[in-house]
């Protein structure tokens, strides 16, 4: 059977979905994932897509997605973009349909003048690390994945709002000084 690997419509949302609810459940996190189908189709297929993605077939049947976004190397002072999901059907794995999709991940970042293509895995994932590593791929292992989420995230953002007024930070010189 063949392998087709196209980018998402509209269309694929639910499937979307699906595949990243079947990732949660592998990567041993099944109630995580909060996103909607209305969250997927705003993000995704809106004027200004915060995401892209690609559909793998396999027979003509979903069999698989990556889901990746740009971002900006200042270093190199070029793009690169970030594979947020790779996933495949635990029942199509070996068929080459995860090397499909990082092949055509690859030929998008060098059409779009990539010079990086970077995503994140699970350090007990040991056929995926193998998988990567055949592809070629460098294991960062200096670097930490850092993050802020909910409640750290809006105390740190309300301290920028308290920070608007302060003129330590602003740099501006308080009304009647001088």
């Amino acid at each position: 059977m063949a392998i087709t690997i196209r980018p998402a419509t509209r269309r694929d949302v639910p499937q979307i979905l699906k595949f990243i609810r079947a990732l949660a459940d592998y990567e041993r996190a099944p109630k995580a994932v909060m996103a909607t189908e209305a969250d997927l189709e705003r993000d995704g297929f809106g004027p200004n897509p915060f995401y892209f993605c690609l559909i793998a077939e396999y027979g003509n049947k979903p069999a698989g997605f990556a889901l990746y976004f740009f971002n900006y190397s200042t270093w190199l002072g070029r793009p690169g973009f970030y594979l947020e999901d790779l996933f495949v059907e635990p029942e199509l794995r070996g068929l080459g349909i995860g090397k499909a999709l990082l092949e055509r991940l690859a030929a998008i970042a060098v059409e779009k003048g990539c010079l990086r293509l970077r995503w994140e895995v699970l350090d007990w994932n040991m056929l995926a690390i193998e998988f990567y590593r055949a592809m070629g791929a460098e294991f960062l292992d200096e670097w930490r994945a850092v993050r802020l989420t909910d409640e750290s995230l809006k105390r740190l953002a309300g301290r920028a709002a308290q920070d608007k007024t302060d003129p330590a930070v602003t740099g501006q010189q308080p009304e009647g000084s001088l």
